[in-house]
C-alpha cells in the first residue's frame, strides 16, 4: 500500500530544515562571540600594558636636589672643575628607580658622552658612581623612598677635559623605564681659591 504525502508531512519537513538552519546560526554566533571575547580580552591586556609602560616613562624618573663641582686648583694651570656631584631623589609619583641601570648623556664643551654606572659593565664613553647621602633602609643604588637622597659622582677627567670657568654642561638622566630628566649646569666665572662650587 503506497503512503500518500500530505500537507502536514510537508510542513514537518520544512520545520526540521528551519530548525537545522537555526541551530547552525546559533553555533556560528556562539563561535563568533567566543572569538570576540578573546580578542577583547587580549586588546584590554595589551592596552593595560601599554598604559603602564607609558606611565612609567613619564613618572619613573629622578629629580635633581643639588649639584656641586670639585675645583682643581693646580699650581700649573687655571682652576677648573674636575668632578661633579649631583644629589637626586625620586620624582613625585615615581616608583622606585635603580640608578645602576640609569644612563647619562653628558653634553659639554668637550663633546657629547654616554655614561653608565661603574658596575654596569657596558662599553660607554665613561662612568659614574653612586654614593649615599640619605638612605634609611640601605637600598642604594635604588631610590625606593621619597626621602632617599643619593649622589651621582662624575669624574670629568675620566672621559673629557676639566670644566673651565663659565662652561655650561647639559646632563640627561634616563632611567631603565625610559623616564628622562634634563639638568643644565653652569660653572661660575671665578674658581680661584675655592675647593667646591655650586653648579
Amino acid at each position: 500500500m503506497v503512503r500518500q504525502t500530505t500537507m502536514t508531512d510537508d510542513r514537518g519537513q520544512v520545520g526540521i530544515g528551519t530548525l537545522i538552519v537555526f541551530i547552525a546560526m546559533v553555533l556560528v554566533a556562539a563561535i563568533a562571540a567566543g572569538v570576540l571575547i578573546n580578542t577583547a580580552g587580549f586588546l584590554q591586556s595589551t592596552a593595560q600594558q601599554t598604559g603602564e609602560q607609558s606611565s612609567s616613562q613619564v613618572s619613573d624618573r629622578v629629580q635633581e636636589v643639588s649639584t656641586t663641582g670639585e675645583v682643581n686648583n693646580s699650581a700649573f694651570s687655571n682652576a677648573t672643575v674636575d668632578a661633579v656631584n649631583m644629589t637626586v631623589k625620586v620624582a613625585p609619583g615615581a616608583d622606585e628607580v635603580d640608578l645602576l641601570n640609569m644612563t647619562m648623556i653628558w653634553t659639554g664643551p668637550g663633546g657629547t658622552y654616554r655614561l653608565t654606572h661603574v658596575d654596569a659593565g657596558s662599553g660607554a664613553d665613561g662612568d659614574f658612581n653612586v654614593s649615599t647621602f640619605k638612605d634609611a633602609d640601605g637600598s642604594s643604588p635604588v631610590l625606593n623612598d621619597p626621602d632617599d637622597r643619593l649622589t651621582i659622582d662624575v669624574d670629568v677627567a675620566g672621559f673629557s677635559s676639566d670644566l673651565s670657568p663659565g662652561s655650561e654642561v647639559t646632563i640627561e638622566l634616563t632611567t631603565m623605564s625610559g623616564g628622562s630628566t634634563t639638568v643644565t649646569l653652569n660653572v661660575p666665572e671665578s674658581l680661584q681659591g675655592k675647593s667646591s662650587v655650586t653648579l
